[in-house]
């Protein structure tokens, strides 16, 4: 385990009952920048917020309901429909509240992760512990504030010994009164899935764009309005940025937004189980934290860590095991229909009863003992450290959206797999396979047959699995981001850590910084990737949202690299690439993963080696980084210094606008440097010439500018050599 540096623990209690119609209570932030209050007005508790005097959150309202009691429930049958009731009504947990006691507390470490966009992580802050209770039920409810420097986190704790044990949340009522009609960055309430573009919009306006946009076609959307999801990221009207979102998700359901565009309020949408409850609780218990950042620029926001402070520490005793992974993979010439993940093209399959090696190859199939070896040897020729394989397994004839319980075993291979022989060979060239567990959403057959594939993967030296949950969840109406899933993707994350694997989850609940606690978890998709440029391509802006929204939780498998942007005429896709070959390589830096592909196949790899090098030489695991322009929707600018070996890595990438940028590498320490700059050519665009861009080398000191010209849709890389 990593070492933990401990500077500070204060801690001043005041636990006397308050007797006045209004309590306050305040907390100001290390740097004394911001400050909150808690109100106990009229029964009703409340917080607010502030930046330098300034109003983010305007009183905002907290609490619950708490669904009735079920167990003499009244059934009723009007001739049509059976309906049930609740014997005992709903009641709200929101108000009635007197105030018991309040505690502060101050704490400051420095901790250092497993892996990061930095070596040591600093985790300051003060706290407010408030005890309440509420009159007539004589039920408790405490709140816990955390306030840093960067923006202010709070949970609610049930605590044990009262009448309150077991009980059911109809509805967590937590509110964030913005001060200002935000410019918001946002996605739908979708319970299923984060995969869309993002809408721009002021938060007033949400509704409207909400209705003009497909993504009012979401059937999971709450009241078919206009909810999002976090991480939301906005902007005020007096410039600063904020950012709500939530950190330690277990055990809970996933939280999105309503937007009350009329008065720019935000209140809490839990995501409901299969029968319309949001969470089961037992005392002593509590919630994952709510969290609002707060930062004068985007490059403060992009720096903030307070996700990962408010995680628990790493439970695992031993990361020796545990390192960051630069890989390939037989996979983008599936999802672009180049070849597939099935073996024949047989209508349908049974498990366990369909012999795959009477049936007739359909030719097409991508996983196949041949090409696996020749990416291996392409993979090790270039110091990669692992090949992922998609569709080695039996299943993938009939998986996708057919609500079948039985599909995979996720242990036997198809016939052209040899899956001992392959690995034998993959280790022989320094190479590890990255197996792949597609569950098709039947997560119950997974877990059945978890133990037996983890068990599988340390038998043939597998050290990583990607997971995967495409289509509806079965248990049937249950959804991604439903409470049941989310302690289903942490108990996935447990076990594959007591077999010493880490874990690449797609299609799961948006990361809230539990990589700090369990760092096998080494990556997620949980939003619109790259392979989205094969289903139809994704707008420029896109990867300048992503860093301040999605990446706010955890790090991102993105799966950049792509260098054949017409992929019509590679492999018969009718999609186009809308990046520069320049903004592919920018991302290895922008968009953080310590678990980072090169997702183009070995071929279009060849054809511009020189541009390839940037991957190959790119570092995945960081001692610091600096963030030196960014706006959302607009641009971003990074640079990072290895970890292994000091040397420091530059990168950017824009919009659909050109952009120009003077930048001064004064993050590098004194002397020469060799600066090898990947740019955009003079006419490259993503749309008319992706594939223009120069490679060129210049002597630089700290003291040097380098300016440097993005194409639309366009970027660029530079690595610094110390001469």
């Amino acid at each position: 385990m990593k070492k933990i540096v401990l500077i500070l623990i204060l801690a001043i209690s005041a636990c006397s009952p308050q007797k006045s119609i209004t309590d306050r209570v305040t907390l100001t932030s290390p740097d004394g920048d911001l400050s909150m209050e808690f109100l106990l007005e009229d029964g009703i508790p409340m917080y607010t917020l502030k930046h330098k005097g300034t109003d983010v959150l305007l009183p905002s309202r907290l609490g619950f309901e708490i669904r009735g009691s079920m167990k003499s429930a009244l059934i009723r049958f009007d001739g049509d429909h059976i309906t049930k009731s609740d014997v005992k009504p709903s009641f709200l947990l929101d108000r009635n509240f007197e105030l018991l006691c309040t505690s502060n507390s101050s704490f400051d470490e420095y901790w250092e992760p497993v892996w990061g966009e930095e070596c040591s992580i600093r985790n300051h802050y003060h706290e407010l512990l408030v005890e309440l209770k509420q009159k007539e039920s004589g039920h408790l409810l405490n709140i816990r504030f955390r306030l840093f420097d960067d923006g202010l986190g709070f949970r609610y704790e049930f605590p044990d010994k009262q009448r309150l044990t077991h009980f059911a949340i109809k509805e967590e009522l937590t509110e964030f009164a913005m001060a200002d009609d935000c410019f918001a960055w946002w996605i739908p309430g979708d319970y299923d899935t984060q995969e869309y573009e993002y809408g721009e919009c002021k938060l007033s306006e949400i509704e409207e764009n909400f209705k003009e946009q497909i993504w009012a076609n979401s059937s999971q959307t709450p009241f078919n309005t206009s909810g999002v999801q976090t991480s939301l990221q906005m902007k005020s009207a007096s410039g600063l940025y904020i950012n709500i979102h939530e950190a330690a998700l277990v055990n809970y359901p996933c939280m999105h937004l309503i937007v009350d565009g009329k008065h720019h309020t935000l209140r809490s949408w839990l995501t409901p189980d299969a029968q319309g409850w949001k969470g089961y609780m037992q005392t002593p218990c509590h919630t994952p934290w709510r969290t609002v950042q707060v930062a004068e620029s985007a490059v403060e926001q992009l720096a903030s860590r307070l996700i990962l402070n408010l995680n628990e520490p790493c439970a695992l005793e031993d990361v020796s095991w545990i390192k960051p992974v630069k890989y390939m993979g037989v996979w983008w010439e599936m999802i672009t229909d180049k070849s597939s993940w099935s073996y024949t093209d047989i209508p349908s399959v049974k498990l366990g009863e369909f012999d795959y090696n009477q049936a007739t190859p359909n030719g097409t199939h991508g996983a196949n003992n041949t090409k696996v070896r020749a990416y291996i040897d392409f993979a090790s020729e270039h110091g990669f450290d692992a090949l992922l394989v998609e569709g080695w397994n039996i299943g993938w004839e009939d998986w996708a959206n057919k609500s079948k319980d039985y599909v995979f075993d996720f242990q036997t291979p198809y016939p052209d797999f040899d899956i001992e022989a392959l690995n034998q060979y993959a280790h022989s060239k320094g190479i590890s396979l990255i197996m792949h567990h597609e569950t098709s959403s039947s997560v119950r057959n997974y877990e059945r047959h978890m133990d037996a594939a983890y068990k599988l993967m340390n038998k043939y030296g597998y050290t990583s699995v990607k997971t995967g949950y495409v289509g509806d969840i079965i248990p049937r109406g249950e959804y991604h981001y439903g409470q049941w899933m989310v302690n289903h993707y942490l108990h996935v994350v447990k076990e594959a850590a007591k077999h010493k694997i880490t874990v690449n989850a797609h299609e799961a609940v948006r990361p809230t910084g539990l990589c700090r606690t369990y760092p096998n978890m080494i990556g997620n998709e949980s939003a619109m990737g790259n392979e989205y440029q094969a289903f139809g391509g994704i707008g420029p802006k896109h990867v300048t949202i992503l860093p301040f929204t999605r990446l706010n939780g955890g790090p991102m498998d993105y799966t950049p690299g792509i260098f054949e942007q017409n992929l019509k005429e590679w492999s018969g896709k009718n999609s186009w690439v809308n990046a520069t070959i320049a903004n592919q390589l920018a991302l290895y830096v922008t968009m953080y993963s310590p678990l980072q592909m090169a997702a183009d196949t070995p071929d279009h790899y060849r054809e511009h080696m020189d541009a390839f090098q940037f991957i190959k030489d790119v570092a995945i695991d960081w001692e610091e980084s600096r963030y030196l322009y960014a706006e959302p929707g607009d641009y971003l600018i990074i640079a990072r210094k290895a970890k292994e070996d000091g040397q420091w890595f530059c990168g950017g990438v824009t919009d659909d606008n050109a952009r120009e940028f003077d930048i001064c590498p004064d993050f590098l320490e004194a002397g020469e440097y060799e600066a090898i700059i990947y740019a955009d050519s003079d006419d490259a665009h993503y749309k008319t010439n992706p594939k223009g861009y120069s490679i060129s080398k210049h002597k630089v000191t700290p003291e040097s500018t380098i300016h440097i010209r993005m194409a639309p849709g366009g970027g660029f890389a530079i690595s610094f050599k110390k001469i």
